[in-house]
């Protein structure tokens, strides 16, 4: 199991959408997302009078987070948040906007600066996100002085790809062991706000088996 010693520093590896054709897909995030929330997952990781930022995504993206909500609040509300920066990357792309302020509410430190540097990997080669991501199997550990939470989840990417955003053309791939992957994200309360927690780092594991099927 991944431990907090992971995340001694950013993660390197950066995530590529699936897609093939004549342009080659951004080396950038894949799955960043933004999106309504969904059912299974709330957008809210904490107090409703919290003002969070807009983490919506086009209709044509489609972001699914099949988790069961835990039934400790602490651990509900990292789960619910790590989602959200989840989305605040995707809805950073769909805006092609690297310095979006979405990302910045949900990150801190090491997972901020990843962040930015996927988005802006999409933003420079001019593709933005559409298909279907779908995220899995969360579990949640408490880490350190029960001060962090360590949130790790699986990914299908299978039906998520990249789209050129002057030309609207999608680039395709079959499903593979590419299109599974392992995330884990060490998250804690925001200084500004207990209500909402925030992505600290992130390692993000590409092929992995253990999350087919």
């Amino acid at each position: 199991m991944t431990t907090a010693a992971a995340f001694t520093a950013t993660a390197t590896l950066l995530l590529t959408a699936c897609g093939g054709g004549d342009e080659s897909s951004p080396e950038g995030i894949k799955g960043a997302g933004g999106g309504s929330p969904s059912a299974s997952a709330p957008a809210s990781g904490g107090a409703a009078d919290v003002k969070r930022p807009d983490v919506s995504v086009p209709s044509d993206l489609k972001l699914v987070f099949d988790f069961e909500k835990p039934s400790d609040a602490d651990e509900a509300a990292a789960l619910g948040d790590a989602a959200n920066f989840i989305r605040a990357m995707d809805h950073g792309i769909a805006q092609q906007d690297p310095n979006d302020p979405a990302y910045q509410f949900y990150s801190t430190g090491g997972a901020q600066k990843y962040a930015k540097s996927q988005i802006e990997a999409w933003v420079k080669d001019g593709w933005t996100v559409t298909g279907e991501d779908r995220y899995f199997n969360a579990d949640i550990e408490t880490v350190g002085q029960g001060d962090s939470t360590l949130v790790t989840f699986c990914r299908n990417q299978a039906k998520f790809y990249s789209k050129k955003v002057k030309t609207g053309k999608v680039s395709y791939t079959d499903e593979n062991l590419d299109s599974y992957q392992k995330f884990s994200l060490l998250m804690s309360p925001s200084e500004a706000s207990e209500a909402v927690w925030q992505a600290r780092q992130i390692e993000v594991q590409g092929r992995v088996e253990e999350c087919k099927g």
